[in-house]
């Protein structure tokens, strides 16, 4: 893990000079100390955990701003997956920059950074106040999204092409790592463009950041297919409610879903590796339940289980090791289970994965985004460049790029938020959902 700095300054263009025309508060220059909680200490490096507190640039509008307004040419790009807020957010940057800063160009870059290689020929979008006036009531993106590696040359020599000055990137993980990789080329050719991030996973698993936006509408969509599925479960004799919730690698959602409603039965995450037979094994467990309560549901992260599937070496789009379905999977080895147990069961299952991140932003998440979005014009107006902007511990502040890819974000199963999930459900009987001793 690259080693991070206890004092977190931002790289910038060069000194603001420029007096900033929009309307106080201004926040200072002057590093904000935060004491960091347990989860984000784990999330730095071994040297870097002597840090404490650490020092964050505060995020917020500067009294002296380093791009002329009048000849600001701002791009924005959304990369990966959907999710709940890339609206709210595209919406919010448009509106700061033109009303706030009288920037007379925001361009909108189709289809995730394709739109910059001129082979996909993709159109590039002129964003106005009134082109984005009300996209923040959809779902999705307006511009369209997609995965996968582009070459950082092309995307830069596109940017120079369009004589683009400040890019605002929404994606993930891999999305942050490209645009660090596009600063670098940036750098490279000695041009001033600054390059901001705005993290964006609807399984909430970038490093360093708690709550990432759009993750709480997709827990609030996802409740509702749990309340199906167990009213599904309900309706049945021995009846089993499944829901498979999206979570590659880490289980946020499902977890946090699970915590909501508390009628969970079984949460299977891809950070705990559960066996299927066996003491302490699920499906006895599950037997166990249906001959005590006559139904039971579960919910489980998609990544969860591949461990006990055969696997394929296939590779999505993005570079992933392609997952298995453990939806299906995990319906055909019970119902294979209590066939051999001569046991009648009925299995609901329900896959709601695309309809829990192509939801509109709720209020709360609409809130979120807008301050990310505010902030991240404010940054990239005063200079600041391989930036991203984040909430930490209650304060918005700049984070470098080396910081939230440095590692994935993932459930602590020793942690209190675990054993509260563990006690929401009552299968702590299962092996596998505590640390090794």
């Amino acid at each position: 893990m690259t080693s991070i700095s206890c004092n977190m300054r931002m790289s910038t263009l060069g000194e603001a000079k420029i007096p900033s025309s929009i309307y106080p508060p201004f926040v200072s220059e002057q590093l904000v100390p935060i004491h960091l909680d347990e989860e984000l200490i784990n999330s730095l490096s071994e040297t870097d955990k002597v840090c404490s507190p650490m020092y964050f640039e505060r995020a917020g509008a500067r009294e002296n701003i380093y791009f002329d307004p009048s000849k600001v040419k701002a791009a924005i790009v959304t990369c990966g997956g959907l999710c709940p807020g890339l609206n709210d957010v595209i919406r919010a940057i448009v509106m700061e920059l033109h009303h706030g800063y009288k920037a007379p160009t925001v361009l909108g870059i189709r289809f995730g950074l394709e739109g910059f290689i001129p082979k996909y020929e993709h159109e590039i979008l002129e964003l106005t106040p009134s082109t984005v006036s009300d996209i923040h009531t959809f779902g999705g993106t307006i511009l369209g999204t997609s995965r996968g590696p582009q070459s950082s040359e092309e995307i830069v020599d596109t940017l120079e092409r369009l004589n683009i000055n400040m890019l605002f990137v929404l994606g993930g993980d891999g999305s942050m790592k490209a645009a660090s990789a596009i600063h670098q080329e940036v750098t490279k050719r000695d041009r001033k463009i600054a390059v901001v991030g705005i993290p964006k996973t609807i399984d909430n698993d970038i490093n360093f950041i708690s709550r990432s936006f759009g993750f709480e509408t997709a827990v609030d969509a996802a409740t509702q297919a749990i309340a199906c599925a167990h009213s599904e479960a309900i309706g049945m004799h021995n009846g089993i409610g499944i829901v498979k919730l999206m979570g590659r690698e880490s289980g946020f959602i499902a977890a946090h879903a699970t915590l909501s409603l508390s009628i969970v039965n079984f949460l299977l995450i891809p950070e705990t590796l559960f066996q299927l037979e066996g003491e302490g094994g699920f499906l006895p467990a599950l037997e166990t339940r249906l001959r005590q309560r006559k139904h039971a549901v579960v919910v489980v992260a998609e990544g969860a289980g591949q461990h006990l599937m055969p696997a394929t070496n296939e590779q999505d789009s993005s570079g992933n090791i392609a997952l298995q379905d453990v939806g299906d999977f995990l319906q055909a080895k019970i119902k294979e289970y209590f066939q051999e147990k001569n046991m009648a069961v009925g299995v609901k299952y329900i896959d709601p994965s695309y309809i829990v991140r192509a939801v509109p932003a709720n209020a709360g998440d609409r809130v979120y985004c807008g301050f990310l979005g505010r902030y991240a014009v404010h940054a990239a107006m005063s200079g600041r460049t391989a930036t991203v902007i984040a909430k930490v511990l209650g304060q918005y502040v700049h984070l470098p790029f080396e910081l939230v890819t440095s590692r994935r974000r993932h459930i602590d199963i020793g942690s209190a938020y675990w054993r509260a999930a563990l006690a929401a459900t009552g299968q702590l009987s299962l092996k596998g959902m505590l640390p090794s001793k």
